[in-house]
């Protein structure tokens, strides 16, 4: 395997990473957690525009499916102590630049994503917490909220917010959320203290959200892969809150059974999970000790997980892959070092 890095920016406590359709190409947006800005690249890593340049507090943005570079976007979630103020808003490009506005008032709002089922589209978004009293206060437990999203969310502002429904509460350290596509059908893993959850959006109008529980010890972020090839997906678990494990579980008759952990992973934050050098992969970034980012797969001829330092001492905050010319590309927040990159693997 042969890794080419490119920096593309630099960008203070760059977070966030999305793809966006935009005037019908391929383009990336990064983001920063603090006051900085929102950047616009493309596939080869060039910047195009500045999407804003203020507030930050950036967790999660998400395009608006179907549009031509409208996106939802966390502002205002600068850390787990100062995020009382966060929001989601939208943001649309029109010929005098880009408009943002907000779309609904959500303190403590860290991830969110859109889930669709039968034609119909939903936004569920996740709280860390819901209220704060004093620094590192947990006593209040995250909630998760959802709506359908209507296909014009045109009338939807400050004066007049999307309403949002309290599907989930009482989770602590609710900060995972990850979408998931099996078989056409969405679904989403949402990890927190009281353990890993996996949410199905209603088939039907009117119909409630369906939600399983796969584990209930404590988990940070958590994603499905069928690493080893046996037609079952592993779950990859970041344990615990901001923890140093990285644990992979196999379903079995009684339940997910651990078959793989790696403790040295200190603030593991970073995660993805997909299929890199057709061979499927997790990716874990960690944000202090050795600050690698890593890939972690299956060596069917071994019977072992393996794992590869591919950068050293970035502290990745986020990551997302796509392929280009035979290549796959992992652009890559590094937080830590203020540095936006980008890895292309050939091999």
């Amino acid at each position: 395997m042969k890794i080419t890095k490119k920096i593309l920016a630099h960008l203070t406590k760059c977070y966030s990473i999305a793809p966006l359709t935009y005037r019908g190409k391929q383009h990336f947006l990064v983001a920063a957690e603090k006051v900085d800005r929102c950047i616009l690249f493309d596939t080869d890593g060039n910047p195009v525009d500045t999407v804003w340049s203020e507030p930050g507090g950036v967790m999660t943005m998400v395009q608006v499916p179907e549009s031509d570079g409208a996106f939802l976007a966390t502002h205002r979630f600068y850390s787990p102590n100062d995020s009382a103020q966060a929001k989601i808003v939208m943001a649309e490009p029109n010929p005098g630049g880009w408009a943002v506005r907000t779309l609904a008032d959500l303190p403590f709002v860290h991830r969110f994503d859109i889930l669709q089922a039968n034609g119909r589209r939903y936004l569920i978004a996740c709280t860390l917490k819901s209220a704060h009293a004093f620094r590192d206060d947990w006593s209040s437990p995250g909630k998760v909220y959802a709506a359908e999203l209507p296909g014009d969310l045109a009338p939807y502002g400050e004066s007049r917010q999307l309403p949002l429904t309290v599907i989930a509460d009482g989770l602590t350290k609710n900060h995972g959320c990850y979408r998931i596509v099996r078989d056409g059908r969405d679904s989403c893993l949402i990890s927190a203290q009281n353990g890993v959850f996996r949410f199905f959006p209603p088939e039907n109008a009117g119909a409630s959200w369906r939600i399983e529980q796969l584990l209930d010890m404590p988990a940070s972020d958590a994603v499905l892969v069928d690493l080893d090839g046996d037609g079952e997906d592993e779950l990859a678990v970041i344990e615990p809150f901001h923890g140093d494990t990285v644990r992979f579980y196999h379903a079995g008759n009684s339940g997910w059974r651990a078959v793989y952990a790696y403790e040295q992973a200190e603030f593991a934050h970073a995660i993805f999970g997909g299929t890199l050098l057709n061979t499927p992969a997790v990716l874990i970034g960690h944000r202090k000790g050795a600050r690698d980012l890593l890939l972690l797969q299956y060596d069917k001829s071994a019977g072992a997980y393996t794992r590869t330092v591919l950068d050293h001492d970035v502290g990745p905050a986020n990551v997302y892959c796509f392929r280009k010319n035979g290549a796959d590309i992992i652009m890559s927040a590094n937080r830590e070092i203020d540095e936006v990159a980008m890895y292309t693997l050939t091999d």
